[in-house]
């Protein structure tokens, strides 16, 4: 649990009887590879933060193409937001990519520790502020910059990914099919 505290600690300090309260209200889950930990159309009831793995969120649209909107390593918190903040079905799915140990906060858990412990107000803000700005960026480099600079990019944010992660998902994410990522990966290799 000190990766959670660490994680937190980057923006609000806590007490440890905060910091005890904190954990009485999460839940550690140990997941396989390939597990969906929420499905598309149902009402997101967590927040997931990754202790160890890789986990992904997509959607798929109605002709089954998957996209990936993000990518989740160790440290980093996912969830359906929309789903989760509204109460209402999502879009999204979340998935198990590598094992994982993922801490789960409930949305109740979440509202309870705001009144009982206000600075995590003030994390969990900051977080979707910090999120609202990369959604905001991704989607003007997807607007602006071609197919091989959003793969730089990718790589630059996320080094540990290339190996660990299939290549059609990455392709997903920076918005191309694979067939077109194989060709750019190697003309990319060539240069």
């Amino acid at each position: 649990m000190a990766l959670i505290l660490e994680n937190i600690a980057k923006i609000v300090s806590l007490s440890e009887k905060e910091q005890s309260l904190f954990l009485s209200k999460v839940e550690i889950q140990n997941h396989k590879a390939k597990t969906i930990l929420h499905n598309a159309g149902k009402i997101c009831k967590h927040s997931y933060f990754v202790n160890s793995g890789i986990l992904r969120s997509f959607n798929i649209n109605d002709n089954i193409v998957e996209h990936v909107l993000h990518f989740a390593c160790e440290g980093w918190w996912i969830g359906d937001m929309y789903s989760l903040l509204s109460q209402k079905p999502g879009n999204l799915f979340i998935e198990v990519l590598e094992d994982a140990e993922i801490v789960l906060l409930s949305k109740e858990n979440q509202d309870e520790l705001y009144l009982e412990i206000p600075k995590l107000e003030r994390f969990f803000r900051i977080l979707t502020e910090n999120s609202l700005v990369a959604h905001q960026e991704r989607l003007m480099d997807n607007l602006s910059l071609s197919a091989e600079e959003r793969f730089e990019k990718f790589c630059s944010k996320y080094p540990t990914l290339i190996q660990k992660v299939p290549q059609k998902q990455i392709a997903s994410y920076i918005g191309v099919t694979p067939e077109f990522f194989s060709k750019m990966k190697a003309r990319l290799l060539k240069k």
